[in-house]
C-alpha cells in the first residue's frame, strides 16, 4: 500500500515567502554599533601621530633637495646657472618623501589595528594631510631665507648663494595622503578577515516536487 499524497493548490509565485516558525522564535540579534568610541579614539590617535612625522618630511627635504643658486652683480640678482633643473627637482623631492612616508605610515597603522575601521582610514587621511603642510611650511622656514636682497649683499657680488625651498605643483601636497589611504585600504583587503554571511532560511517557498495542481475536470466523451 502507497500512502496517499493529498493534492494541494499551487502556490502564487507573488505571494510573500513564509519563514520558518523557529527562526521567528528566536530573539533578535542586537548588532554593535557602526562605530564604537574605541575606533574614533584609534583614528584620532593616528591623525595625531601622522600629523607630527610631517616634521621628518620637512627635515628630509631640505636636506635632500637639490640647490638652486643665485648670483648678484651689485645691482640685481641672477639665476647663476639658467638651465638647472633643481627647482623642478625640488618639487620631485618633496613627492617621493611624501609617497614613501606615506607608504610607511599606512603599514605602521594596520600593523597596529589590523581590524581597519571608517575612522581609522579618516584619521589616516587628516593626518597626511596635515603632516603634508607641516613638512611644507617647516622646510620652508628651516631653508634659506626667502629675503633675496639681504642674502645677496651678506653674500657679496659675483658670489653664489643658495636660493630658499619652493614648491611649483601644489599637487604634490596630496602625495602623502594619497599615498596612505591607498595602502591601508589594499593591505586590509588583503589581510584583514571577513565576517562569515549567514542567510536566514526560508522554508515553503515553493510547493515540493511531488505536489502538482489537480487537474481540470473536461465535458469530452471518450469516443466509441
Amino acid at each position: 500500500m502507497t500512502e496517499a499524497v493529498t493534492p494541494q493548490p499551487p502556490r502564487d509565485p507573488f505571494e510573500a515567502p513564509v519563514l520558518d516558525e523557529r527562526v521567528l522564535d528566536q530573539p533578535a540579534a542586537t548588532g554593535s554599533p557602526a562605530v564604537t568610541a574605541a575606533e574614533v579614539r584609534d583614528g584620532a590617535a593616528v591623525a595625531l601621530l601622522v600629523g607630527v612625522a610631517g616634521v621628518l618630511l620637512g627635515l628630509l627635504w631640505m636636506w635632500l633637495s637639490p640647490r638652486l643658486q643665485y648670483v648678484s652683480n651689485g645691482q640685481a640678482v641672477y639665476l647663476k646657472d639658467t638651465e638647472s633643473e633643481a627647482r623642478i627637482g625640488s618639487d620631485g623631492t618633496f613627492m617621493l618623501l611624501s609617497a614613501g612616508l606615506g607608504a610607511l605610515s599606512a603599514v605602521a597603522t594596520f600593523l597596529w589595528r589590523r581590524a581597519g575601521g571608517v575612522p581609522l582610514a579618516v584619521g589616516l587621511g587628516l593626518g597626511s594631510v596635515f603632516a603634508s603642510l607641516v613638512g611644507w611650511r617647516l622646510g620652508l622656514w628651516l631653508g634659506p631665507s626667502s629675503d633675496l636682497v639681504a642674502r645677496a649683499k651678506a653674500a657679496g657680488e659675483g658670489v653664489p648663494f643658495d636660493a630658499p625651498l619652493q614648491l611649483l605643483a601644489y599637487g604634490v601636497l596630496l602625495a602623502w595622503p594619497m599615498a596612505a589611504v591607498a595602502v591601508h585600504l589594499g593591505l586590509t583587503a588583503l589581510f584583514t578577515p571577513r565576517d562569515p554571511v549567514t542567510a536566514a532560511p526560508w522554508v515553503d517557498s515553493y510547493p515540493p516536487a511531488h505536489v502538482h495542481a489537480p487537474s481540470a475536470p473536461t465535458d469530452e466523451k471518450p469516443q466509441q
